[in-house]
């Protein structure tokens, strides 16, 4: 009989949110930008040309690190492009993460966290939030391998003060400090800045929430030159062409036009404001997110009744079953047309 089972790689995944298919869907559970991507990225689909799809890409993505790079008023060599911050993260975690000691992040945060350091073999120890599910900065204190925060986190979309996170940098010197900014453009107060103080933090941004661009899977990292060398070293040890033609000058081209992501941020906000102030007359309570999600809690009816409820009307929100927030749902933000719309058959459910 064959063993060849034996020498399987067992892990627990990580679970993405649901991707429903059906026309009158209302999809607020995997955070996505309910607006289409910039009018200069329509202009690149229609104007690509496809015979260069023939030729492997630029190794480097050299076009879009620049753009970025210049986005930011950041050096080239201070850029790591990859596909999506979460294949960003998981180099980043093979990079940095290679001592003894445990890593550390929260218990309640991005859930591929652990799935990364289970996969590569990294310890970990997850400090609890307080009650308010605020991070603990003297739970950074101690002796570690190293430091993850989502800021603002997920999925509470809590965000913490640059004085905070400068505080457990200080703390940790001597171990790589990464910050996933992955919602950072929704509150505006990137630690951007914090990577021309310290060589040890890098910074982790997304193109799938506030430029709309999900579906490209287009990710970067910021930090010193000495980290990203780094980080390129592993990338290229098993994929040299990690970004496609056609995503490069997708991302080049949405992070030019400043002004269309201002305004659909702006919008997003709004909305997200618009819809704090419903859920509170329904009798939720929440957290002050800066992100474009919400995570509430109902005062008295059970977050997987009104996750069921809502789902068969086709409306998608996320329910996570996992202690501490198992009566917790986490709203995405769509246009204002769908907030109304959730909000009122929201309504419908509570008072039955």
């Amino acid at each position: 009989m064959s063993n060849w089972r034996d020498n399987l790689r067992s892990i627990e995944p990580y679970v993405p949110g649901e991707q429903p298919d059906f026309s009158d869907m209302v999809k607020l559970n995997t955070n996505e930008n309910p607006y289409p991507p910039s009018p200069k990225v329509r202009q690149v689909l229609k104007e690509f040309n496809s015979d260069t799809l023939k030729l492997y890409p630029d190794p480097s993505s050299h076009l879009l690190a620049d753009a970025i790079a210049k986005h930011y008023g950041i050096g080239t060599n201070q850029v790591f492009t990859g596909v999506g911050s979460d294949d960003v993260l998981a180099i980043a975690f093979m990079t940095f993460f290679n001592s003894e000691k445990p890593i550390l992040f929260p218990d309640i945060t991005y859930s591929f966290y652990d799935v990364w350091a289970k996969l590569f073999d990294i310890p970990y120890k997850r400090p609890e939030l307080d009650a308010d599910f605020n991070i603990k900065a003297e739970d950074y204190y101690c002796d570690n391998g190293g430091i993850v925060i989502a800021n603002p986190n997920a999925p509470t979309g809590i965000s913490q003060s640059e004085e905070f996170l400068k505080d457990i940098i200080e703390h940790n010197r001597d171990v790589v400090v990464i910050i996933d900014e992955a919602y950072i453009d929704f509150c505006g107060n990137s630690a951007l800045n914090l990577i021309q103080c310290y060589d040890n933090v890098l910074i982790v941004q997304t193109y799938s929430k506030s430029r709309s661009l999900a579906g490209m899977r287009i990710g970067y990292a910021m930090g010193n030159a000495e980290l990203i060398k780094a980080m390129d070293d592993v990338r290229f040890s098993f994929n040299s062409y990690p970004m496609t033609r056609l995503s490069v000058e997708i991302g080049k081209a949405a992070i030019e036009d400043t002004d269309y992501y201002k305004e659909t941020i702006k919008k997003i906000i709004e909305t997200r404001e618009w819809t704090k102030k419903e859920l509170k007359r329904l009798g939720f309570t929440f957290g002050n997110s800066d992100t474009n999600f919400i995570f509430a809690t109902h005062s008295c009816v059970n977050a997987s009744y009104i996750f069921g409820k809502l789902k068969e009307k086709h409306i998608f929100v996320r329910y996570f079953n996992s202690p501490r927030i198992d009566n917790y749902l986490r709203i995405s933000i769509g246009t204002q047309e769908e907030m109304k719309y959730f909000i009122d058959e929201l309504e419908k459910i509570l008072s039955k």
